[in-house]
This record gives structure tokens, sequence and C-alpha cells, in this order.
């Protein structure tokens, strides 16, 4: 059985642990007052703001070797409201080169919380992008989310991260600007 750790019972990680769950997944959740905690899951989601991915490297980095982490953050600057990594990387990618021993996901970035609780974007199922250089890794997230009632694509390779967090920043733009709902976003039609 697949097992998953999931940082943070927000919106995304509510979302997230409800999706996992259905579809087979047997989740924990770490929050930011659990001290030492054990990581257990196979999978570990990071449904935190970009700003605490830090701490969280320097508290739990050892214990992500062998994992697959999956990076669901949007790297915005909240002060300039502009992306806060370098052009040519990513959240993702800083990530992946902090933990060399995880096999780092970029996913559930271009998605909003009710779209992955309804499974659905307007008339359009719900659909997860997957970006990492691990294959494996990609296929397991991607069946679990498949058997939890989403679609998932493989979006290539961690260096499409970048472009993944492009699209989230823009979603997130227009939904901070109101001309589209946080119960929306962006579909595909395939």
């Amino acid at each position: 059985m697949t097992t998953a750790t999931i940082f943070g019972t927000g919106n995304m990680g509510s979302a997230i642990a409800d999706v996992l769950t259905a579809g087979g997944v047997d989740v924990e959740h770490v929050n930011s007052s659990d001290q030492g905690a054990t990581i257990n899951g196979d999978i570990v989601v990071l449904a935190v703001p970009y700003p605490a991915l830090s701490d969280i490297v320097t508290q739990y980095g050892d214990q992500f070797a062998g994992k697959t982490v999956v990076d669901i953050t949007n790297p915005v600057d909240f002060q300039s409201f502009q992306l806060a990594v370098p052009s040519d990387s990513s959240s993702a990618a800083e990530l992946a080169r902090k933990l060399p021993e995880a096999k780092v996901l970029k996913a559930f970035n271009t998605n909003f919380a009710p779209s992955l609780a309804n499974r659905s974007v307007g008339d359009n199922p719900t659909t997860v992008l997957i970006a990492g250089d691990d294959e494996n890794a990609k296929t397991v997230l991607a069946t679990a989310l498949t058997a939890g009632g989403l679609e998932a694509i493989d979006a290539g390779t961690l260096s499409a991260a970048r472009e993944l967090e492009a699209i989230g920043y823009l979603q997130l733009q227009l939904g901070i600007s109101q001309k589209i709902g946080f119960t929306g976003g962006f579909a595909l039609i395939k």
C-alpha cells in the first residue's frame, strides 16, 4: 500500500489528503507544531507556502532520502507579487538541489483546492500536471490521483516545473483580481 505524509492541513493539504485517501493511500499529516515528527510516507506532499520549504528541508531533509517529495508551491513574493525564483529555475528545482537523495516532483500548483475537492473544473474533470525526472515516482502519484477521482498528466521533466509555476502564478493573479473564481481554474480537455 502506498503511504503519504502531507505537510500542512490547510485547504490544499486537506483536499490532497481527501483525493489520496479516496485512491487507497494511507495518509498522515505533519503540522508546523509537530516538532521532530517521523516521516513515514513513501510520498511526501509539501502543502505549505513557498517560504516554509526552507525550514522543512532544514528540519526534515535527511528523512526525505529515497522518498517522492511533491512541491505544490507557487513561489510568489507577495510583497511585489512576482515570482520569487530566478527566471531559469523553479522552486521544485531549488528543492531538488537541496534534497539530492529524494525524487522531487512538481504537482498541484496549477489547481485550486475546491477543484481538487470537487474533482472538477466547471464541467471538466480536474487534471493534475506532474513534472519530475523520476518516471516511477510520477507513475505512482498519477495512479493514486486517478484512483482518487482526478485526471493526471505527465508534464515532462522537472525542468518543466518553471512553466507550471508560471501557469500557477497566472491563475493566482486571475483569482486574486476576481477574473476567475477559486472554485474554477484552468481545465484540460483531451
